[in-house]
């Protein structure tokens, strides 16, 4: 899909905010992605994860696995698509875990999804997770790709993003909005 089109569906759904904003990173910004509200229409969110899924179909995948929050529902729309399983990973005691009986078992071939990618801080944590029980990490599936083209997953784990978005960030003691007392929010799922 073509950046305007993906631009249009953000704007549409309120995805795309502008302000000053904390990410989860600890960055600040001034616009923030609000992949949530995306889903909550059914269509959009099935145009946007079916573009990721169709990206990984020839991977082979078995699972596919998000980060709580942004990657809840997100999983469970592409592996829909793909006919999978879908699992997420939560934070217990500030670290990302599998909890509700959830399994990622080593013959299983995983796509990890999430929202919004800044930093890959979140996704790196749930790749090593599933890593940790055996599983083989195939790709990272994001509707939106902050990072300007600079996050790694590590070799052999494609990347790709429903759209990539070449959005200002800056570290806190860096931040122009800052130094002009522009007021900041603090969106994400994380409250640190």
């Amino acid at each position: 899909m073509r950046l305007e089109q993906a631009l249009e569906i953000f704007r549409r759904t309120g995805v795309m905010q502008e302000g000053h904003f904390k990410l989860t990173s600890g960055r600040h910004s001034d616009r923030y992605m609000q992949c949530a509200r995306l889903f909550q229409y059914p269509k959009d969110s099935a145009t946007v994860c079916g573009e990721i899924a169709e990206f990984f179909r020839d991977k082979k995948v078995d699972l596919v696995a998000g980060p709580a929050i942004g990657g809840i529902i997100m999983a469970y729309e592409v592996a829909r698509i793909l006919d999978v399983r879908n699992i997420f990973a939560e934070r217990e005691n500030g670290v990302m875990a599998l909890r509700r009986g959830f399994e990622a078992e080593a013959d299983k071939r995983a796509l990890v999804v999430e929202d919004v990618v800044t930093t890959g801080g979140s996704v790196k944590e749930v790749i090593e997770l599933l890593r940790a029980r055996g599983a083989e990490v195939v790709g990272v599936g994001s509707v939106v790709d902050r990072s300007n083209g600079t996050v790694d997953f590590g070799p052999r784990i494609p990347f790709h993003a429903f759209a990539a978005l070449n959005v200002a960030s800056w570290e806190a003691d860096a931040c122009p909005l800052c130094r002009e007392g522009v007021p900041i929010v603090k969106p994400g799922s994380r409250k640190s």
